[in-house]
């Protein structure tokens, strides 16, 4: 499961107006969190009483988002997305920089701007393949006739002739391109990398409204992923290179949910993996990756505590809904008053109360949010009939490996499945990478993309499966 970073949202236009220099023009930064770089645009322009300005997040496909405040006066300029947020303070120096911070949600970081187009710096990711590959690589397109939209990938075969044993690549939660691409590490490029110079055929592609990908991300649920993962499978069984009969999956995080799925709907899945599977509800998974990860941020005992409470009242809220709009009224309700009650512990600084309750509101009643809590991946699990590999990291702080490889293993072996192996390998994260803490934060300034050590665990199961 992924940590979204920064959401823009749409504001209203207010602008004010400084004389003096002129400052109109496109600013443009990088905005770098958490090992993310992020291109952040800034349109000034004169208006009729003051500055018009519209922010622009290009890696994010956010364009022409309009900007609540906008002033600039003795070298100072001011920008807001009042409900985004977002707030953007800069002092413009003789060089024709403007030096500043970016806040949002009580936090700042730097951003300084200039009217040369930004460029990203090149982040070291040692196992990054690098091209001409050793083996054929082809780009493709597919239809996922049931939603009605294509879908892109790449499909990798050992040598350009013959039949492979195959796998398709499922995706964790959020919009995620055929690399699974994050924080400035490509997962999948690399899993993919190692697995064809093995001799395994690997199919891979971004997720709908993702890259190359057409369709809505926004409003999917798991199970609509699913279809566009069986879609695929369609797609590989045209194929003549692939062995039809040792196809396998292996999903990542939300990947390991929707992995048993497809299993379920088709006689032709040979195996599946689950990387940092979950075998729990979403709303006692969410329970405990907020814990964990609270904790070794450093958060008190009586503020895990008091999050706990607030966040087992939203979930059994939603639980008990009937409709989406009545939920979203009591929900608001709901958070409004624990966060009274909590004397605004959790509300960032430097965020109305309107805003950040309106923005938990629309995060819980997404639709994917909605069907993550109430869904149970053991349902599916107790179906699935052949071969399974689970691993997990130790250190994952997001799957919590001993409670999901418990309830995975349980799940297999409650619908009579004993071909499962479960592993849980030490001083792994969420990403499979070796580490110190397992936090999220981490992920960026780690130079390794996936453990050798996990993906030979990954290599040895596949080539026992298609032997």
């Amino acid at each position: 499961m992924k940590i979204q970073i920064i959401a823009f949202f749409l504001g209203v236009l207010a602008a004010t107006l400084a004389f003096g220099q002129d400052i109109t023009g496109q600013w443009n930064g990088i905005l770098k969190v958490q090992g993310t770089q992020l291109r952040i645009v800034f349109n000034i322009n004169k208006a009729e009483k003051g500055f018009s300005s519209t922010m622009d997040s290009p890696d994010q496909g956010a364009k022409g988002i309009l900007v609540t405040y906008t002033s600039f006066e003795n070298q100072t300029l001011k920008l807001a997305v009042s409900n985004a947020g977002i707030e953007y303070e800069g002092v413009l120096d003789k060089g024709n920089n403007i030096v500043g911070n970016f806040k949002q949600a009580g936090m700042s970081f730097p951003l300084n701007l200039s009217k040369e187009i930004a460029e990203k710096e090149k982040i070291i990711r040692p196992q990054e393949p690098i091209k001409p590959y050793s083996y054929y690589e082809e780009e493709v397109t597919f239809e996922n006739a049931k939603a009605g939209i294509t879908l892109a990938g790449t499909l990798t075969l050992p040598k350009k002739e013959g039949v492979f044993p195959a796998v398709v690549l499922i995706s964790g939660s959020g919009p995620q391109n055929r690399d699974e691409e994050l924080m400035g590490h490509k997962p999948f490029l690399v899993l993919s990398d190692f697995l064809t110079k093995n001799g395994i055929a690997v199919f891979r592609f971004d997720d709908r409204g993702t890259a190359s990908s057409k369709g809505n991300f926004n409003g999917a649920t798991s199970l609509d992923f699913s279809s566009d993962v069986e879609a695929g499978l369609t797609y590989l069984l045209t194929r003549k290179e692939i062995n039809k009969k040792k196809i396998g999956l292996i999903g990542h995080s939300e990947g390991g949910i929707i992995a048993p799925m497809v299993a379920n709907s088709t006689k032709d899945i040979a195996f599946i993996v689950l990387l940092a599977g979950t075998g729990i509800s979403g709303d006692q998974l969410l329970l405990l990756q907020q814990e964990l990860i609270g904790k070794a941020s450093g958060l008190s005992d009586e503020d895990l505590k008091k999050a706990r409470m607030i966040n087992l009242g939203a979930y059994e809220l939603v639980e008990k809904a009937k409709t989406t709009d009545q939920l979203k009224v009591d929900l608001t309700n709901y958070i409004k008053k624990s966060l009274a009650e909590s004397g605004n512990t959790f509300k960032p600084e430097g965020m109305s109360e309107d805003d950040f309750v309106k923005l938990q509101v629309d995060q819980i009643t997404s639709p994917w949010m909605l069907y993550f809590i109430n869904y149970n991946p053991a349902e599916a699990l107790k179906k699935v009939k052949c071969p399974v590999l689970a691993l997990n990291g130790e250190k994952d702080l997001q799957v919590p490996p001993k409670e999901n490889l418990k309830a995975i293993k349980k799940a297999l072996a409650k619908g009579g499945n004993k071909k499962v192996t479960t592993i849980e390998l030490p001083g792994l994260n969420h990403l499979f990478q070796e580490c110190k803490t397992g936090l999220p934060a981490e992920y960026a300034t780690i130079e390794q993309t996936f453990s050798p050590t996990a993906m030979t665990e990954i290599l040895k199961w596949i080539k026992l499966q298609t032997k």
